[in-house]
């Protein structure tokens, strides 16, 4: 079965969804999401949206905190862009429906976050990504042109090699035609084709045993465009947000936002020590790689399962009505915020590498591109700047569309592409192969690669997960496709490419912390 579109659009976040709104007018557009319309990261996200708005914050102090924070990695071109177009594309999500918290006096209530020098962050309660997806969501369902195809799962995307003259030199150029879908309720495979293609799959949190990120963020992008030969970059750079719930049992973990702390929260050991001044100057306000950091090395000089997150000194009314969702969670718990300490430990949280793109979120494959979690366009260097990621997806989809807009024309869609094959292929003799694989490769990935590495812990991981990557490798090629399988294999991709990158960077910078090289 083949489907013919324009544009195609893989992920139904705030990247993938601005994309497609972007691009409606121009052509039929397919948007490619492997649950529900709303079952996205942007969903996920609670802190909110980083822009510039008025007097006394500036462009420069923006750029700054950005720069600071990813380690002097991140691109200076990249980030001026992104803080300068970002209150724009803001403007336009503001103009498709979606609402930020505001003063009395009609102003925005700007919180502040750690790592940022002001307050500069708009949001919408506790739940600025749901609010942002709400209103995209809605805006999608009613332009034309837009076809959303829920429940269907991009397996590969469908490229082909155009050698240059010195083919003993590998000088070939790749062109991107669409994707292969599994179609999840019926597990037929279609071969989408497409003019135009963009990857907008999130993140690959689901690497770890303890991320905050939903169960979809299996990194699906990144490992398409590595498979297809396609440039990733900075893998190596994984941020695990600092306080995430402690409630081992509840898979994703709960997000404590960043900007709990940014009201006042402190955070305190086990003994009632506020000890994040033992590990930097701004305290709590320190980047997440700093925070992560010196949690770890309290629970582990402690010997605890956790550390604790105080608000207790904080108004109670104003804490209740700033942050619902929290209250609520924790209440449900046992946990009354304005009265209880919570406990909090750090979750894989956001992947700063991926993709690599350029300043039109271009990959190196023609007429593919990327936007969002799953793209590296140069922003986050070694560590995210909180709130940060929200913007950079609507100023890089807004670049993306406007340069698939100009060259459509320029591309053309490929009829001689072969349909899937299913040949040799049966139903997974059993399924605890991959669900006991899947596991395997998350401890792997905690045990070895999280927030604190070493080359001895690389060297195992690596050894160990090659293992896992040829067994199930050899179940992909005669098995019928389910997602699990299908995100297992992707995962343990996204993994051997965070170990690959790690093992490489013989140093210590951002997220990346090896005491081989302090």
């Amino acid at each position: 079965m083949r489907e013919e579109f324009d544009f195609l659009v893989i992920g139904s976040g705030i990247a993938g969804l601005s994309f497609a709104l972007k691009v409606a007018n121009n052509g039929r557009v397919a948007v490619i999401s492997k649950a529900k319309l709303d079952e996205t990261n942007t969903a996920y996200a609670q802190g909110g949206i980083a822009a510039v708005t008025n007097n006394p914050d500036n462009y420069e102090k923006h750029i700054e905190d950005t720069m600071i924070a990813g380690d002097g990695v991140s691109n200076r071109d990249i980030v001026k862009i992104v803080v300068e177009e970002a209150p724009e594309r803001i403007n336009e999500l503001i103009s498709w429906g979606a609402e930020f918290d505001k003063n009395q006096d009609g102003t925005y209530d700007l919180a502040r976050e750690g790592g940022h020098s002001e307050h500069r962050i708009l949001h919408h309660k506790d739940s600025t990504g749901f609010e942002i997806q709400r209103a995209l969501i809605q805006k999608v369902r009613n332009t034309k042109n837009i076809e959303v195809f829920e429940n269907h799962f991009a397996v590969d995307i469908i490229t082909q090699h155009h050698l240059g003259k010195d083919v003993r030199r590998s000088n070939a150029d790749i062109t991107c035609y669409g994707a292969y879908v599994l179609n999840l309720d019926t597990r037929n495979v279609i071969t989408f084709l497409s003019k135009k293609t963009l990857i907008a799959t999130g993140g690959s949190g689901n690497s770890y045993q303890t991320t905050t990120n939903p169960v979809i963020a299996t990194g699906d992008g990144v490992a398409m465009v590595y498979r297809a030969k396609g440039t990733i970059e900075n893998m190596e750079f994984v941020q695990f947000h600092p306080t995430a719930l402690y409630n081992p049992d509840e898979k994703p973990a709960f997000l404590i936002s960043e900007a709990v702390r940014g009201y006042g929260a402190k955070l305190k050991n086990s003994l009632g020590e506020d000890f994040m001044f033992k590990y930097d100057e701004r305290g709590c306000l320190a980047s997440r790689d700093i925070v992560a950091r010196g949690i770890d090395s309290e629970m582990k000089i402690l010997g605890d399962d956790h550390v604790y997150l105080d608000c207790t000194h904080l108004p109670s009314d104003e804490l209740k009505e700033k942050f619902p969702m929290i209250y609520e969670k924790c209440l449900s718990l046992g946990y009354d915020i304005t009265k209880d300490l919570i406990p909090v430990i750090p979750a894989a949280h956001y992947q700063c590498g991926g993709i690599k793109v350029d300043t039109f979120g271009r990959s190196n494959i023609h007429n593919l591109y990327a936007s969002g979690e799953a793209a590296s366009t140069g922003l986050h260097g070694a560590n995210r700047l909180a709130s940060n990621s929200l913007s950079e997806a609507v100023v890089f989809s807004h670049r993306a569309a406007m340069n698939a807009i100009d060259t459509l024309n320029e591309s053309v869609i490929n009829y001689q592409i072969p349909v899937w094959n299913i040949e040799g292929t049966s139903h997974p003799e059993e399924m605890v192969l991959i669900t006991q694989n899947y596991k395997e490769m998350q401890m792997i990935m905690s045990n070895y690669v999280g927030i604190v590495r070493s080359d001895l812990r690389l060297d195992r991981a690596l050894r160990r997960l090659e293992i896992i990557y040829t067994e199930t490798e050899e179940l992909f090629k005669k098995s019928i496709l389910s997602r699990k399988l299908c995100e297992l294999r992707n995962l343990i991709n996204v993994g051997y490419l965070i170990i690959k990158m790690a093992r490489n960077r013989k140093e210590s910078l951002g997220l990346h912390y090896t005491i081989d090289y302090q």
